[in-house]
This record gives structure tokens, sequence and C-alpha cells, in this order.
């Protein structure tokens, strides 16, 4: 029987097509079996925690993983105890209050919560203090992690082990409460990355490791960085996000992630050798005098994120945080007209 030249290429285009269909296939099981993996993991790590105390305050423990709220992003201001006045300046300027709290989580999937410990003495006047200002503003996350400036980068894996745990989200992001945020922006930024598994978004830095005592931000470990005597790659601490995956890594690994002196860091550290997309996005970290932010949003290209380098936020928050959101904010309507 003789068969023709068109009969074979059929028919080898159909056996191409079988194995291109096979591949996708395979593809897909791979990505299944994956997310089953890092869910398996992350509900062990989570039942862990209920067993030996979760790293949030709660009355019955840590959820279920298929229990959580779903949700586009959850973003943690982070916060001390006496701060008071930093977070009266964010509740009246770009935090949502009361009812549009509320509703910005059901219409838009947009979590913020300032994130807090407790003191070393539980129960004190301090605590006491927090506690009288939830039952007003309801909008904290209460960690068991006590408070001290020497312990943020503890803070900031405690916080990230918790959030996975409470919400299912695509992104998780941490604030510190002297920078001003246009929501709007930062969740059109979010909405671009949606699609990417591990994704790493701030203000990219690598300044030099400080190794003399008395200094700020000195790194006790600074030996380990080798004769450049800089650090590697990471975002700067006032803002950034990471991606659902890399939130259940922080999760599931947290009893052997190293903490060096500095948060921003020690998150940095936590992601070299991981296949990690690491996003350098400037919107995140506009200073708040004139032309940054000012300029761009009077251009229409409104910053993300403000704060001045100098003092590693917004110089005298408390004070200027209403002048700089007037200057420099999206306005109140902005994250309501935002489609993502």
């Amino acid at each position: 029987m003789v068969i023709c030249d068109k009969d074979v290429s059929v028919r080898t285009g159909n056996i191409l097509s079988r194995v291109s269909q096979t591949r996708d296939v395979i593809n897909t099981l791979d990505k299944t079996i994956s997310s089953l993996e890092r869910q398996l993991a992350a509900a062990r790590a989570a039942k862990a925690d209920t067993e030996e105390g979760s790293p949030m305050v709660t009355k019955s423990g840590t959820k279920d993983l298929n229990e959580r709220q779903r949700v586009f992003f959850v973003m943690g201001i982070i916060t001390a105890l006496r701060n008071i006045k930093r977070r009266n300046s964010i509740r009246e300027t770009w935090m949502p209050q009361g009812e549009e709290l509320k509703r910005l989580e059901k219409e838009k999937g947009i979590i913020i919560r300032f994130v807090i410990g407790h003191s070393s003495t539980p129960g004190s006047a301090l605590d006491r203090a927090i506690n009288a200002e939830e039952e007003q503003h309801k909008d904290f996350l209460h960690l068991n992690h006590i408070e001290g400036y020497h312990e943020l980068s503890t803070k900031t894996q405690v916080y990230f082990s918790a959030v996975v745990a409470k919400w299912d989200a695509d992104f998780y992001l941490k604030v510190d409460d002297d920078v001003h945020v246009n929501l709007g922006v930062v969740s059109s930024t979010l909405a671009r990355h949606r699609h990417k598994p591990h994704v790493y978004i701030g203000c990219m830095k690598s300044g030099p490791v400080v190794a003399q005592k008395g200094i700020k931000y000195r790194e006790p470990e600074y030996w380990k960085f080798g004769e450049g005597n800089k650090y590697f790659r990471h975002a700067t601490g006032q803002i950034y996000a990471i991606s659902k995956d890399l939130a259940t890594y922080i999760l599931v690994n947290r009893h052997i992630l190293h903490r060096y002196a500095n948060e921003d860091v020690s998150l940095g550290s936590w992601f070299i050798g991981l296949d990690v997309e690491h996003i350098d996005d400037r919107s995140l970290c506009c200073g708040t005098t004139p032309p940054d932010c000012e300029w761009k949003a009077k251009s229409g290209n409104h910053c993300g994120a403000s704060f001045d380098w100098s003092c590693s936020g917004i110089c005298k928050s408390s004070v200027r945080m209403k002048e700089v959101h007037q200057r420099c904010g999206e306005g109140d309507q902005a994250i309501w007209d935002t489609g993502f």
C-alpha cells in the first residue's frame, strides 16, 4: 500500500499535537502537585502553631488553611506600642476607617491592619491602652510577640507566618507606620504581577554593612558579608510585598530562617537561593519634598508610597502625614475607581 506524503504529514501533525497536549497536562499536574505540597506543608505548620502556640493572638488558635478568607492582598502596618500619634495620622489620611474599612475588604479584597505584639509585662498600661484603641477602631492584628526595636526581624517573621495562616491572599505587604501610601496605585502595581508565583516587590537596594559599635543599623554578623562589605540586593524596609508562595515558605520554614539585625536584610536573605523574581519598583520610594511625590501627583503619575530617606520614613510623620497626603495623595475615591 502506498502512503502519500499528505497522509504522513497529517499523521505526524496529529502525533505532535498529542505530544504537546500531553506535555501541557504533565505541566498542569506538576503545578497542581506542587501547590498541594505547599498547602500540606503550610497546614502542618499551622497545626504545629495551634499545638505549640500560634504566632497570632486568637481565641481558637490558627484557622484551618481551607477555611481562610480569600482576598487580594493583606497590608500589615508595623507599629509600636507607644506610636498612637503615628497610627492616628494614618487613620486620618490614607487608611479607610469603620464601615469603609469593612467595605474595602468586601468589595476589593484588601485587608489593612496595624500589626502589634505585647509588652514584656502582659497586661501592662501599654497593653491596656492598645486594647482600648482596638475597641475603638477595630483595626489591629495582634501577634504573640514581645515588642522591641531589636526584635523587628522576629516580628516580621511572626507577622508573615500569622497572616498567611489567617488569609488566603495573592500578596502580603509590610509597611512602616511613618510611610504615606496611595492604595489605588499599590493595588494597580500588584495586579500587574498577580499571576507570578514567586515575586518580591519593593525598592531594591544594596547598602554598606555597618560594623561599628554604637551606630544605628549595626550588623553584629558583618563578617558574613565578605570583603566587599555590602549587603545583597533586597527591598528597603519601609514597604514591600511578597507573593503567597513566599509567605507560605516563611510560615513553613520559620524555625530555621536566620534573623539578622535589620528586618529588611533578614527578609531578603530568606529568598536567596530560591527562584524569586525581584521587582524593583521606584514608585514605592518617592520622597516627600518637591519635586518628587508632589510633582508626580500633579502630573497624574501618583507614587505608591512616599517617605524621607533621611529619616527612614516621613520625618515627624505624626505631624506631617496630613500635609503629605494633601500634596501627594491620589484622592479618597481612587481606590474605589481602580479596577484589578
